[in-house]
Parts: structure tokens; sequence; C-alpha cells
């Protein structure tokens, strides 16, 4: 396979196959890796197990292995030789959702790989198998895979990266990165443009007098007062942003008082602002905070409010030239019938910080990025779902966070493996 450089500096080309690469070899332990992760979930922050095992992979593969990097974070790193030095990321956190999809390897209890996780950290690692073992394509440089603690509270990259990431394993030329969507099996989707959006989150609290539900005039209402904060929240989009600026924001959690008789003395909002430019992200967060402060002093609220932004990551932009190489890789793999553009989506990553967004932390200015999405959807389910376009099957099929979401592992998990090998070997450089 031949994979033409996008630009001088970037991806390389010319790499030889041996006659056994490739995943086949790894499918029924990788399987088996695969539902162990799913069947045992773990939150962010608390990925113990699950980087334990990951890290395990990563040894018995031959990577020389760092474990506890920003938390429970892993990198591995497999050196042959001088070139470049590409990076693979997959996560292992889990999310606070009960899986509801009666797969015979469901996770129990009230945590689940409702993302896609496990299978990035199982893809992940059989394509480290690949590029490690001993009929691997000729390949010189450093290899490198992470395992990210905390992506899902959009703290994992940062913390790794304060950790000495760069630093502990090398500063990479190219990071990579693929997250599972609800597209057939074996399709990948990149995109020149933002790839993922920018999110702030925000915790407010509103702070009022209470007092007793008959004699209001008494009190300064914090539920009044917060529900005039959510409509008006709702003129940001309508009326502060351009219409050709993607940008939302979502009042995702209300918490306030437990009698009905009883007027309280707070209300807490949950807020998150997402856009996929920073310029209208950094507008959006900004009027958040405005409206809250506003309707706080013309309620006559006794105390400032509380305005917390609790966690941040950055729009997600792919490196052009990377993207370009990769896509080529992936469609001579592939075909071109299964390699199709991905539009930009208000989903939300701390990939970002791994680049140039990160720079603050890291200090390794011009790491190029590649990020695309893989297929998980089965044929069958993919056939099953209502709707003659695939418009509406994707929007008739269980999406990513959804408690039925549920990747075809047999299908999607040799694609995924196949994806990440390719693009890494786009990125390394051919052997001499």
């Amino acid at each position: 396979m031949t994979v033409p450089t996008a630009r001088a500096d970037g991806p390389q080309s010319g790499h030889r196959r041996g006659p056994q690469s490739g995943p086949r070899a790894l499918i029924r332990p990788l399987t088996a890796f695969y539902l162990d992760l799913h069947r045992h979930p773990e939150l962010s922050g608390e990925e113990r197990r699950t980087a334990g095992r990951f890290a395990d992979w990563l040894e018995g593969a031959g990577f020389t292995t760092t474990r506890g990097i920003g938390g429970h974070g892993v990198a591995a790193v497999l050196r042959r030789g001088t070139g470049p030095t590409v990076m693979l990321r997959a996560e292992l956190d889990a999310l606070p959702v009960r899986e509801t999809t009666g797969l015979p390897y469901a996770s129990e209890g009230a945590t689940a790989h409702a993302c896609g996780h496990d299978l990035h950290l199982a893809a992940a690692a059989g394509a480290a198998s690949v590029l490690a073992g001993p009929d691997a394509p000729d390949w010189e440089g450093t290899l490198v895979v992470v395992g990210q603690p905390a992506e899902e509270t959009l703290e994992g990259a940062r913390a790794m990266l304060a950790d000495r990431l760069y630093e502990r394993v090398g500063r990479p030329d190219t990071v990579l990165a693929q997250h599972a969507a609800p597209l057939p099996a074996g399709m990948i989707a990149h995109a020149y443009g933002p790839m993922t959006a920018g999110s702030v989150t925000f915790r407010v609290v509103v702070h009022g007098r209470g007092g007793h539900a008959g004699a209001p005039h008494l009190t300064v209402d914090p539920v009044v007062t917060a529900a005039h904060v959510v409509t008006r929240l709702q003129t940001v989009v309508a009326r502060e942003a351009a219409p050709s600026e993607q940008v939302a924001v979502t009042v995702g959690a209300f918490r306030a008082g437990d009698r009905a008789n009883v007027v309280p003395d707070r209300a807490e909002l949950g807020i998150t602002v997402r856009a996929a430019g920073e310029a209208a992200l950094a507008r959006a967060a900004g009027a958040v905070e405005r409206i809250v402060r506003a309707e706080c002093a013309a309620a006559d609220c006794p105390r400032e409010p509380e305005i917390v932004r609790e966690s941040a990551s950055p729009v997600t932009h792919p490196d052009p030239g990377t993207t370009a190489a990769v896509r080529a890789a992936h469609t001579a793999r592939f075909g071109a019938e299964r390699v199709t553009m991905w539009p930009p989506t208000l989903a939300t990553e701390d990939f970002g910080l791994f680049g140039d967004a990160g720079l603050a932390t890291h200090g390794a200015r011009g790491v190029r990025l590649g990020y695309w999405m893989l297929g998980v959807v089965g044929p069958a389910a993919w056939a099953a779902a209502p709707g003659e376009g695939a418009a509406a099957k994707l929007a008739a099929l269980p999406a990513n966070h959804a408690p039925d979401f549920a990747p075809d592992a047999r299908t999607a998990l040799p694609a995924g493996v196949d994806a990440l090998t390719e693009a890494a070997l786009a990125c390394l450089a051919p052997r001499a």
C-alpha cells in the first residue's frame, strides 16, 4: 500500500506489509478483551481496573508502559529506529447510564460503556499488537498508545498533559483518535473543518430569601429568578449568535426546594454552552454569565450568584494534511464507498488539548491531530432501522450516550483495528 504524502513534513508512505498483518489472528482474544471491558465499566476518575487491563495488554504486546499518569492514565511506547512519533489515543471511562441493550454481556448497575470507549480501547489494543507483531508492516519511528481517563468529564487529557505526558513519552508529531458513531459498521467519516465543538459547563447558584409560601412578598424567590434565567438563555442562540454559527445552550439541571409550601433560599442550574468556533463559544459563555447576573439583580437577590466554570473543552481541529493522508489510507483499505465526510457536530471532546489548544499545558507547538468517526452499527440493525435514507435511519438508531447504544463488535472491532493501523502507518516512516 502506498499512501500519498500530504506535505513534506507530514505523514509518510511506502510501507510494506507482512503476509499475516492485520487483526484476523487477534479477533478472538480482542473480542474477549472488548467483552470484558464492556461488562466492567468504570466512571471517570475510577478507571483502575480498565487501565490495568489495557496496560497489561500493551505490555504483553512488547510496549514499555507507564501507569498512573494524570490519574489512571496509561502510556505505552514502542521505538523502532528514527522517524516520527505517532500517538494513538483511546479513552478509559464509562458513563453513569443504566444499560438497556439486553445483550448477554451487558453491564450491570448504573454504569455503562454507552459511548463506545470500550471499543476504542480494544481497537487501539489490536492496532498496537498488529504494529508491534512479528509480521508487522515495515515502519520506523516511535509509536505511543495512550489510555486516557476522564474524557466524559473533560478532565483527563489536561490531567495527563499536566502530569508531563509529553516529557515521559516524547513530543508526538501526530496524535490520532477515532470515535464510535451510529454509521454502518466499517464506514469511516472524516472532516476538514471542526470535527467536534468546544464547550463550557457552568454550575450556577441563585441565592434568594426563603420563607412561607403564604407570604411570598416577604421572600425573594430563587425559583422564579432561575426560571427567568432559563427562559432568557434561549435568546443567546436566537438573538446573539449569527445564523451561520453552530451554537447550543442547554440547561440540563434545575434543582430547588423540597416542599411545595416553602419558598427555598437557593436554586441551582447546570448549563452547558457548545459552539463549533472559539469566538462564538466565548461570546455565548460570556452571555450566560451576563444574563445570570442581570436576572439576579432584577430580582433583588440578597447575594451575587455563584457562577463556576466546571469544565471546558476546545474545538477539535484535525490537521488538513494529516486528514488527507489518513483519508487516502482509509480509502485504499476500505474502498471509496466506505469513506465519507462528517459534518461539524456539537458533540464535545477534550482531544483537542493534545494539539495547539493545550499549548499552555504541554508547551509542544505544532502537534498535528487526526480524528475520524468509525461506524459501529451492524448490517442487520441498519437494515431494520426505519426510514428510506441514511438520515432517517440515523435519526432512528440509538445514539452515543443512549442506554441502548451497542456497537456491533463482530463488524466494528476489526474495522476499528484496521482504521487505526492504517492511519498510524500513514504517519510513521517506511523502513528504508
